[in-house]
């Protein structure tokens, strides 16, 4: 992992690194439509990483895209234009930011919505349960199951965040974690939480990161481990994670690597995939745009990017709900006991 921040870091800090020559040298592109709009769809081209992946013809996308393109079009025009053009590849880490609007693929709409956290708050949980940022918590089926809920890693997660939990349920017969509706944040925060969960030193996936133009250019594998500590509250007994299509990046992370521990039963719906690390520069005109730079594949050769999926398929019921039922967490309990 630490190979993968290095690398992102240099990508950061390459402009900065150019010397005064270099930059007064290289020739300052025009700040028109068709210059940001060829600018744009190059930099795709040269550093997206899932282009056979997804079946995108991203020539095709040009030809597409280019003729609704002319200068002198006003602002918002164009990144509607570039909005729908960067929408084809069917990615939430890409994106389009300018001042006035934010580009997005709503990966999360791709499935049925799979929580509703009321039915918890009122059914599940008691009037006193814990809130160890960013983790609420608490004892359920008659103090055998302890039920963590991480809505975000968008809050690190320290050691004593998830030690804390762990001490208090080490007695408990398993654990449910639910990172449904989780749209990712920090993967080191993940990384954090999964090595106390792990029994040994375990491989969870490869990476590898686009190193050059060609559509094929990739750098790697770089191996990701998770490894229990040494000391500290641990803890090895099941665990059911919940996810569903709004699972998404750093929690789509969580879910493969539960998929490698024995211990570890996902229950719930799709992720939303988001295991490419992204990246991303400024257009001519200020804009600046991400998307995915890298690709994540599983141990045993496969590619998740469009969604981790469960190994029991549980949609959440609404006529259960409207009864305070949360029908994934009932059969996550029922996988424990």
């Amino acid at each position: 992992m630490m190979h993968i921040r290095s690398y992102l870091l240099l990508l950061v800090l390459a402009p900065c690194l150019m010397t005064c020559e270099e930059v007064f040298l290289e020739e300052e592109l025009a700040n028109d439509a068709r210059t940001n709009f060829e600018y744009l769809w190059q930099q795709c081209d040269e550093k997206y990483a899932f282009f056979e992946y997804k079946n995108v013809d991203w020539d095709s996308v040009y030809a597409e895209y280019s003729p609704r393109v002319a200068n002198g079009m006003s602002a918002d025009s164009l990144f509607r234009v570039l909005w729908d053009m960067m929408n084809e590849l069917r990615d939430g880490h890409v994106n389009l930011i300018a001042p006035f609007n934010v580009s997005r693929f709503p990966v999360d709409l791709l499935g049925p919505e799979n929580i509703d956290f009321r039915v918890i708050r009122e059914n599940y949980l008691s009037d006193r349960y814990y809130t160890t940022t960013p983790i609420i918590h608490d004892i359920l089926a008659d103090g055998q199951v302890g039920y963590l809920r991480i809505a975000s890693f968008g809050t690190t997660v320290g050691e004593g965040d998830i030690q804390f939990p762990l001490a208090l349920y080490r007695n408990t017969r398993g654990l449910i974690l639910d990172i449904r509706g989780n749209g990712g944040g920090s993967l080191s925060s993940v990384f954090t939480i999964m090595n106390r969960l792990a029994r040994e030193r375990t491989k969870v996936y490869d990476s590898f990161i686009k190193s050059g133009p060609g559509r094929e250019d990739f750098e790697g594998p770089q191996e990701a481990f998770v490894d229990p500590p040494e000391r500290g509250q641990t803890y090895i007994k099941p665990v059911m994670v919940l996810i569903d299509r709004g699972t998404y990046s750093a929690a789509s992370f969580m879910a493969l690597i539960a998929r490698e521990l024995p211990q570890m039963t996902l229950i719930g719906d799709t992720t939303g995939g988001g295991l490419g690390i992204p990246n991303g520069g400024q257009l001519p005109n200020g804009w600046t745009y991400r998307l995915s730079i890298s690709r994540t594949i599983s141990t045993d050769g496969q590619n998740f990017e469009n969604g981790v999926p469960p190994d029991i398929r549980v949609i959440l019921d609404r006529d259960l709900t409207e009864q305070g039922i949360d029908n994934v967490i009932e059969r996550a309990i029922a996988e424990i006991l």
